[in-house]
C-alpha cells in the first residue's frame, strides 16, 4: 500500500488567494508563483502577476530553485472560440539543489489536489516557458 508524500503544508491565505484566483472574472494573463518557505515548510506566495505574459512570468522565476506556477491565460483557438485555461507548472529547472527537488517534488501532488488543478504540466528549462509550449501541453490532453 502506497501513500501519498506530503512534505509541506499550504499557507491558509495561499489557499485563499488560490480560491479566488480559479474563480476570477478578468479576461487577461496571470499567474501565481509559489515557493516552499525552508523554515516553515509552508507552500506560500512569492509573487502573484497580473495583465502579464509568458515572458514575464518566466523572468519572474529564478533560475536555480524550483517553484510552482499557476498561470491562466488567453487562448485563441482556429475556430474562433476563446477560452481562459488554468495551468499549474511544476518547475525544476537543472542544477538545483537535491533537498530542494525533493521537497517540492514531495509536495506537488498535494497542492495540485488543494488547487483542483488538472491541467499541471511538468518543467525543466525555463526557456521552454513558452506560449507554444502551454498550448502543445494543452493539446496533449483533448
Amino acid at each position: 500500500m502506497t501513500q501519498e508524500l506530503k512534505v509541506c503544508e499550504v499557507d491558509p491565505e495561499l489557499k485563499a488567494l488560490l480560491k479566488k484566483f480559479r474563480f476570477r472574472k478578468e479576461q487577461n494573463n496571470a499567474a501565481i508563483v509559489m515557493r516552499i518557505e525552508k523554515s516553515t515548510m509552508l507552500v506560500c506566495l512569492d509573487e502573484e502577476l497580473e495583465d502579464c505574459d509568458i515572458d514575464e512570468v518566466r523572468e519572474s522565476l529564478p533560475e536555480h530553485q524550483p517553484r510552482y506556477l499557476v498561470y491562466s491565460f488567453k487562448q485563441e483557438h482556429s475556430d474562433g472560440r476563446i477560452s481562459f485555461p488554468m495551468c499549474f507548472v511544476y518547475v525544476s529547472p537543472e542544477g538545483c539543489q537535491p533537498e530542494l527537488s525533493m521537497m517540492y517534488a514531495g509536495s506537488k501532488t498535494a497542492l495540485v489536489v488543494e488547487t483542483g488543478m488538472t491541467k499541471v504540466f511538468e518543467l525543466r528549462t525555463l526557456e521552454d516557458l513558452t506560449d507554444s509550449w502551454l498550448v502543445a501541453k494543452l493539446q496533449k490532453l483533448y
